[in-house]
C-alpha cells in the first residue's frame, strides 16, 4: 500500500461540486480516503482569469501503481469535464496533480513524483500543512512545514472552507 498525496484544483463551474465528486471518483477507483484538507481559494497562478481556484488535498492509500493513479486521475478530469489545452496554465473545472507517491521519487515522460513545482507554490503547500506537516519531501529533504517556510511564492491562499 502506498500513501499518495493529491492536490485539487479548479475555478470552472460549480467548483465545490467539482471538487467533491473529483473525491467520490478518486475513493471508488484508487482507494481508500485518509484526509483530506480544508478547501483554499487562490487566484490562477502563471496567468490571468477573473475567477479564483479552489483547492484541497486529498491523501488516499492505494495499491495503484502511479502510472495506474495517473490514467485514472486523467479519465476522472476528462469526465468532470476538464479540456486540456495547450496552454500550460489555463482556467479548467478540475486539475489533479500527484504531489506525493509515498516517499518514491519518479520521472517518466507522463510523470514526475514528487511534483517538481510543490516547495514552490503556497497554494500546495498550505493545504498540505493541514494533512502532513512533518512530511518529508524525499527530494529536498525537508518537511513540508519547512518547505512552506522558505518559499518564494507570496500568493495569497485564503480558507474558503474547513
Amino acid at each position: 500500500m502506498a500513501r499518495v498525496y493529491f492536490l485539487l484544483g479548479g475555478n470552472l463551474d460549480d467548483r465545490e461540486r467539482i471538487l467533491s465528486e473529483a473525491i467520490s471518483k478518486m475513493k471508488l477507483e484508487i482507494g481508500e480516503l485518509v484526509d483530506c484538507s480544508s478547501i483554499y481559494e487562490t487566484e490562477p497562478w502563471g496567468f490571468e482569469h477573473e475567477l479564483n481556484f479552489l483547492n484541497q488535498v486529498v491523501v488516499i492509500e492505494t495499491e495503484l501503481e502511479a502510472k495506474e493513479i495517473l490514467d485514472v486521475t486523467q479519465q476522472i478530469e476528462k469526465d468532470l469535464g476538464r479540456v486540456r489545452k495547450k496552454d500550460q496554465y489555463s482556467e479548467r473545472t478540475i486539475d489533479i496533480d500527484i504531489l506525493f507517491y509515498g516517499d518514491q521519487i519518479i520521472s517518466t515522460d507522463r510523470l514526475v513524483v514528487p511534483h517538481p513545482r510543490v516547495q514552490e507554490r503556497l497554494f500546495a503547500l498550505v493545504p498540505m500543512l493541514d494533512v502532513a506537516p512533518e512530511l518529508i519531501h524525499p527530494i529536498e529533504m525537508k518537511s513540508i512545514r519547512e518547505l512552506h517556510a522558505v518559499c518564494p511564492d507570496k500568493m495569497e491562499v485564503k480558507k474558503f472552507k474547513h
